[in-house]
C-alpha cells in the first residue's frame, strides 16, 4: 500500500509522495506523468494540486532529498512552501527538529518553529543559493548582466522590475496596487516562448503595506496563478530589503501576506547581494491522507483509493480568519 499526503503551505497545494516506501521506484518520465495526473483537478483527486513533492533517500549527508514536480509535469529546482511541508513530514518520520534537506540547488537547513496557532504547525526553511546574474535565471534584455529596479517597457510601461534566482527564477515588481489582469497577462507571456526568459520565470507583483509588511501575488512557472509561492515571497522580501530600506528593519521578521494566508520571512543583508541570508517561516498543514495499492499506483489508476481527512484545514482557516484578516 502507498500513502500520499495532501498538504499545503499558505494554501499552495501539494501531494507528498515518499518514494522510499515503494518496492519499485518511479522513473523521471513516470514522475512527470504522476504530477500531471494528480494535479489536474479534472481527475477529481482531492481537487488537484500545484505540484507533487517527491521524497527520496539523500545522496549526501542530508536527512532526505526533495524533488518538485509541477502540475504540468516539469521539474522545479526548489519550492519554499513545499519544503516546509516536507520538513514536517521528515521531522515526524525521523523524530528530528533541526536538519538538512537535499534539493537540486543546495542542501537547505530546516527546523521546527513555534506553532502559528493551535493546531497550525510551522517550520522555518533556508532559501538559497541566491543569484542576480542573467545567466543563472536565465534572461536576456539589452545585454544587461543583471536586472535590478529597471524599467522594461516591453513588459509594462510604468513599472520597474528586479530579477532574482533563489534558485528558481523570479521577476518582481513593486506597485501601489496590484493589477491581477496585468500580472496574469505578463506571467502567461513570459512562460510562453519569448525572447526575454527562454526557460520561463515566476512573476510576482508586491504591495508594501507598512514597515516590514508586504502583500505578494505570484504567477508561477509551470502552474499559473497560485495562492502563494514560497521562493517568490522570499525573493520579493530580498528585493524589498534592498530597494526599500526605509520600510525594512533587518532585526525583525517580514510579514508577507498572500492570497492563501500569511508567512514570515527573515532577511539579513550581506556584504554582497548574493551573500544575503533568507529564511521562510510558515505553516505546514496536512489536510488528507490517500491510500492506494502499489500496483494501481504504478498504473496511475486512481479509481480505487481511500481518503481520510486530518481535520487540520479547519484550524488553519481559523488562524487565517483570526490572525491574518
Amino acid at each position: 500500500m502507498v500513502q500520499l499526503l495532501k498538504v499545503h503551505g499558505s494554501e499552495n497545494q501539494f501531494f507528498i509522495f515518499d518514494q522510499t516506501q515503494l518496492d519499485q521506484q518511479l522513473t523521471d518520465e513516470e514522475l512527470s506523468k504522476l504530477g500531471i495526473k494528480l494535479c489536474d483537478p479534472k481527475n477529481n483527486i482531492l481537487n488537484g494540486a500545484d505540484g507533487v513533492l517527491v521524497v527520496n533517500n539523500a545522496t549526501d549527508n542530508a536527512l532526505a532529498q526533495m524533488r518538485v514536480i509541477n502540475a504540468d509535469g516539469s521539474e522545479a529546482k526548489m519550492c519554499g512552501n513545499g519544503l516546509r511541508t516536507v520538513s514536517r513530514y521528515l521531522s515526524e518520520k525521523f523524530n528530528e527538529t533541526d536538519f538538512k534537506i537535499q534539493t537540486i540547488g543546495a542542501d537547505l537547513e530546516v527546523k521546527k518553529s513555534a506553532d502559528l496557532a493551535d493546531g497550525v504547525p510551522a517550520f522555518s526553511v533556508q532559501i538559497k543559493p541566491i543569484s542576480f546574474a542573467a545567466k543563472d535565471l536565465p534572461f536576456s534584455y539589452k545585454n544587461m548582466a543583471e536586472m535590478i529596479n529597471e524599467k522594461v517597457p516591453e513588459f509594462l510601461p510604468d513599472q520597474t522590475f528586479t530579477s532574482i534566482a533563489v534558485p528558481n527564477p523570479h521577476l518582481i515588481s513593486f506597485l501601489d496596487k496590484i493589477n491581477e489582469k496585468e500580472l496574469g497577462e505578463l506571467g502567461k507571456y513570459l512562460n510562453s516562448p519569448n525572447e526575454y526568459f527562454p526557460e520561463g520565470v515566476n512573476v510576482s507583483f508586491a504591495e508594501i503595506l507598512g514597515k516590514n509588511k508586504l502583500f505578494v501575488q505570484t504567477y508561477e512557472r509551470g502552474v499559473g496563478f497560485t495562492n502563494a509561492c514560497g521562493t517568490g515571497m522570499s525573493a520579493t522580501s530580498l528585493a524589498f530589503a534592498m530597494l526599500h530600506p526605509n520600510d525594512f528593519d533587518e532585526t525583525e521578521d517580514i510579514s508577507v501576506y498572500n492570497p492563501g494566508g500569511m508567512v514570515k520571512t527573515h532577511v539579513t543583508l550581506g556584504n554582497t547581494k548574493e551573500e544575503a541570508n533568507i529564511h521562510l517561516i510558515g505553516n505546514a498543514t496536512f489536510t488528507d491522507t490517500l491510500d492506494i495499492s502499489e500496483a494501481d499506483f504504478h498504473k496511475l489508476d486512481f479509481d480505487k483509493f481511500d481518503i481520510k481527512s486530518t481535520g487540520e484545514e479547519a484550524k488553519y482557516q481559523a488562524f487565517v480568519n483570526d490572525f491574518v484578516k
